[in-house]
């Protein structure tokens, strides 16, 4: 018997030994096996060196990104430790938007360029008469129209086309001595006497040789156009009297116009005769004419503020019809150097310019640039880019939306994007708005504490937070305990209520 017994102690002691051994490996790999491992403790170190080397930029809440902490510690809104930003991440190095979705975005990138141009810009300008080449007709004896051949002002007339036609009663009777002299064989001198008298009393030398040639007395006139043109005013009609000196009609060429351009009164120092002026009619570019300011015109207008430039343009074809609207481009004949990007890249808030730059990290970042003249498509960069950098010239306004101006855009030499510290007001954008269910916990003048459900449009899990209130007096009916239904907003210092209604419980 006690060989057998010794074979049980032995039997029993060796299961001990392998249950202890057992243990300390299943110890080893579960809590040992970290700081055993070969290299272990280095990875863990060299990690916390690299954090400990990184600059944080600010503490933040992930559940409230706008409120901003300079120093670690729990967040003040739930119960969970600040989290760091640090500047090597976000917004210091600008955003990352992967390609297919830039594709989708239809961001499309161009280069700044630097070029000569020419010391210019752009106004706008109508055709107008020359009235240089207006002519007048007008009636040098008393009489009547016996018939008008011009219909109406602003009719087309060609050179050498009737008028009008005067009957003029004075004329009879120095044609009759001079026919009656003639008939009675008078002498040379006294006929060069008649026709001189006639002379003096305006009867035209062809209406003389046609009374030399047939005898017969002329008391009509036909009054032609000298030019041809427009007839811009026509101040007679049928039967109505004229006198010597009064105007009939006025008749204005179309082959040369006027251009006349308004100029804004800022750019009236930069305007001089000489300069060169490139002009398209506004309802078809392809109507293009050039020429050189002439003259300038005194004064600015009271109504438009603007200063008006004259220039002569060739009409010769026609093309143009006086009022039409031109837009013209002023340029020198001095080239100077300037930077240049697409107009469409530029966003104008206002307040600032800024440009979406593609880094060389090829990173997206806003820069906040200067602004020169508009030249056609392109805008000159006064400060802010330099010459051979990739700026976003479409799809800009997808990545500068509300929600990058609040989180992913930086600030500019700390001035916000959004230039509220400037004005001391925050832009105008409006938040959006959750809802779900909870039950009050806790209700002070500043808020009201639920332990609510999830709210899936945060990605929040069920969980016990504090909403501040609009106002103390808000939602005096509620009480703790009661199981509502409430929205919200996110707002500057949190989230903020915007309804609190009880939830009615359904009857068993």
């Amino acid at each position: 018997m006690q060989p057998t017994k010794w074979i049980r102690v032995i039997a029993v002691l060796a299961g001990v030994a392998i249950l202890l051994g057992a243990g300390y490996l299943f110890g080893m790999r579960q809590g040992g096996s970290v700081s055993e491992r070969p290299g272990a403790n280095m990875e863990n170190d060299s990690k916390a060196e690299a954090e400990s080397d990184r600059k944080v930029l600010y503490w933040h809440d992930p559940m409230v990104p706008g409120q901003r902490f300079d120093k670690p510690g729990k967040s003040p809104f739930m119960d969970m430790p600040l989290q760091p930003v640090y500047a090597d991440e976000g917004v210091a190095n600008g955003i990352s938007i992967d390609p297919s979705l830039q594709q989708s975005l239809g961001i499309r990138y161009a280069t700044v360029t630097r070029e000569e141009t020419k010391q210019g810009f752009d106004a706008i300008g109508t055709t107008q008469f020359d009235e240089s080449q207006a002519v007048f007709i007008q009636s040098r004896v008393n009489g009547f129209i016996e018939r008008l051949h011009a219909d109406a002002p602003l009719q087309h007339i060609k050179e050498g086309t009737a008028i009008a036609s005067p009957f003029v009663p004075d004329w009879l009777a120095p044609q009759e001595e001079y026919l009656a002299l003639k008939r009675g064989g008078a002498g040379g001198e006294m006929l060069s006497a008649s026709r001189t008298r006639m002379r003096a009393l305006s009867i035209p030398k062809d209406l003389i040789s046609t009374l030399d040639r047939t005898g017969k007395v002329q008391s009509y006139i036909t009054l032609r156009a000298p030019i041809s043109g427009v007839i811009t005013e026509l101040s007679v009609r049928n039967g109505a009297m004229v006198a010597p000196g009064q105007t009939l009609a006025k008749l204005v060429g179309l082959n040369k116009l006027w251009l006349v351009i308004e100029v804004p009164e800022s750019m009236a120092s930069r305007v001089r005769p000489g300069m060169t002026v490139d002009a398209a009619f506004s309802g078809d570019s392809n109507r293009r004419v050039k020429g050189r300011i002439r003259e300038i015109l005194p004064g600015i207008s009271t109504n438009s503020r603007t200063l008006q430039a004259r220039l002569e343009i060739d009409n010769t074809e026609l093309g143009l019809t006086p009022g039409m609207l031109m837009r013209a481009h002023i340029s020198a004949e001095e080239s100077v150097s300037r930077l240049l990007v697409p107009s469409e890249a530029v966003i104008t808030t206002g307040e600032r310019s800024v440009v979406i730059v593609k880094n060389e990290a090829g990173r997206l970042q806003p820069v906040k640039v200067e602004l020169g003249i508009r030249l056609d498509d392109t805008t000159e960069v006064l400060r802010g880019l330099r010459e051979g950098q990739q700026v976003v010239a479409s799809g800009q306004f997808l990545i500068d939306s509300e929600a990058n101006l609040r989180s992913i855009l930086p600030k500019f030499q700390g001035e916000s994007i959004t230039g509220a510290e400037d004005t001391g007001k925050a832009m105008a954008v409006p938040a959006p708005s959750y809802e779900t269910t909870g039950k009050i916990e806790q209700i002070t003048a500043d808020g009201i504490t639920f332990s609510h459900q999830a709210v899936s449009a945060l990605n929040w899990p069920a969980m016990t937070m504090t909403f501040s209130k609009p106002g103390a007096d808000a939602f005096p009916d509620v009480k703790l305990g009661q199981t509502v239904r409430f929205s919200f907003k996110q707002s500057s210092d949190g989230y903020q209520l915007l309804s609190v209604e009880p939830v009615m419980e359904k009857a068993r």
